[in-house]
């Protein structure tokens, strides 16, 4: 009876462990934009290239909308380890203590995207990232969502136009100081509640780049939109640490390479969603677009000039310039 009763434990360990062993590891992708803007489509194909490189032992959830969590809580979710992967915007690092991702936020910094990819994708990038890991945090990507416009329910041509407007910000103290020296109040909304905020009159304008205004239907609120283009959004994408850390090495490196692909597609649709944002927008009918004339810009800089010369402190004078420097301005 011994041998039958040996071949019965093997069995039965055996039937225990594979089940286990073969369930794929998860990773819940959460994020607030809509699956048809810029992040949602990165998330998108993340998703696909990382199940494919691991053969089936990834699997990827993607939770767009704030399906999951919100602005504020999703950082927190992923310190915790309730998700493990997110693509917050720049100004959500600050709030953490990670104060140097403010510098994305200063106001006609950056004077293209070439100029913020040499930003992005080189030293000074890859050492924000690195300023993460304290937090829990593993930063693997930055993607573009692209320059940002301003919206109101009134023309917005000069920075007197935005007197006593109240204007929807995230939390961000340049993003802040930016709203004031325009003569706006800024009020810090998250972005799921931005749509509502602005039909029922709690706030009367907005920041955006064009595929957010258009996947969340402001302009069927928001009658008047300037193609300022005063200043950047972009995303990064994190992981929780202890997850990252704990993965096989051969699924890490599968998964860098399945972002490293999706990072190029990201900024490379970006701008090319913008722009069919932006005339859908104006084919709808409901919104007046406004470009700036050259005189009209060169006001809109003037006036938030002394908001980058402000907050050089906070975010570091020594990182400001080292940018400066790399950018040529």
């Amino acid at each position: 009876m011994k041998p039958f009763f040996l071949l019965l434990a093997c069995v039965l360990a055996w039937a225990s462990f594979p089940a286990r062993a073969q369930e794929p590891i998860l990773i819940r992708f959460s994020h607030v934009v809509a699956p048809d803007t810029p992040k949602g489509k990165a998330a998108e194909r993340f998703k696909e290239l990382a199940e494919q490189a691991t053969e089936g032992r990834v699997r990827v959830l993607v939770h767009p909308n704030s399906e999951l969590y919100q602005d504020r809580e999703e950082l927190e979710a992923l310190q915790l380890g309730a998700v493990q992967m997110l693509a917050p915007s720049l100004s959500k690092f600050s709030p953490l203590g990670v104060r140097e991702f403010e510098v994305f936020d200063l106001p006609f910094f950056f004077p293209d995207k070439d100029a913020l990819h040499r930003v992005t994708e080189g030293p000074v990038g890859r050492e924000l990232l690195r300023r993460l890991q304290p937090k829990g945090l593993i930063g693997l990507a930055f993607w573009d969502n692209g320059f940002k416009v301003m919206s109101a329910n009134r023309p917005l041509r000069l920075p007197a136009d935005f007197q006593g407007l109240r204007m929807r910000i995230q939390p961000s103290r340049v993003l802040d100081a930016q709203m004031r020296a325009l003569g706006a109040s800024p009020m810090i909304l998250r972005f799921g509640e931005v749509y509502h905020a602005l039909r029922s009159g709690v706030v009367d304008g907005t920041e955006n780049p064009p595929s957010n205004f258009y996947t969340q239907s402001m302009q069927d609120v928001q009658s008047h939109l300037t193609v300022s283009r005063h200043g950047y959004l972009g995303y990064a994408v994190v992981v929780n640490r202890k997850f990252w850390e704990g993965l096989p090495p051969g699924i890490r490196s599968a998964l860098e390479e399945a972002m490293r692909e999706a990072t190029r597609y990201a900024n490379t649709i970006a701008q090319e969603e913008n722009d069919r944002a932006l005339q859908a927008v104006r084919a709808s009918g409901k919104t007046e677009i406004h470009m700036l004339s050259d005189e009209e810009r060169r006001q809109w800089r003037d006036a938030l000039a002394a908001t980058t010369a402000e907050m050089e402190a906070r975010i570091g004078k020594d990182l400001v310039e080292e940018i400066r420097r790399e950018i040529g301005r």
